[in-house]
């Protein structure tokens, strides 16, 4: 087992935090990561919208078409979304007929969500996705 260690600002003796550089924004390894998200999910546009997908509907849709029916915790768990997040998400897709969500009928308290017919038949046109990605990427 591995212990957990993290060190914050406060953990940093005071004679010694005049000694450290705060880098500028473009120079921050999570402003990387946070462009970089975002640039990705705007060349994925262009091929989602056709599907009639956002970018967080079509990875709720690929959980899905790995695992249905999966309870909202497992999809949410699966995608790194909350419920609260996941939930309003759900309903698009269910509204858009993608979906459908029922309560478990062996623990009333889970609710399970599995693409309908035309969720799965949304698969087929999803399919060309990733290679298009592929080609689209400015490398």
């Amino acid at each position: 087992m591995t212990e957990k260690t993290t060190k914050s600002t406060r953990d940093v003796p005071a004679e010694a935090t005049g000694t450290f550089h705060v880098p500028r924004l473009d120079q921050q390894l999570c402003f990387a990561l946070y462009s970089a998200s975002g640039l990705m999910t705007k060349l994925y546009r262009p091929l989602l919208d056709p599907l009639g997908l956002t970018y967080p509907q079509y990875l709720a849709m690929l959980a899905l078409w790995e695992r249905a029916p999966s309870t909202v915790g497992e999809l949410g768990e699966a995608l790194g979304l909350d419920s609260a997040t996941l939930t309003p998400l759900l309903k698009r897709l269910e509204a858009g007929g993608l979906v459908t969500r029922r309560r478990d009928p062996a623990d009333e308290r889970r609710v399970l969500v599995e693409p309908t017919a035309k969720g799965q038949a949304l698969r087929e046109q999803a399919k060309s996705v990733p290679a298009a990605m592929l080609c689209n990427l400015p490398l």
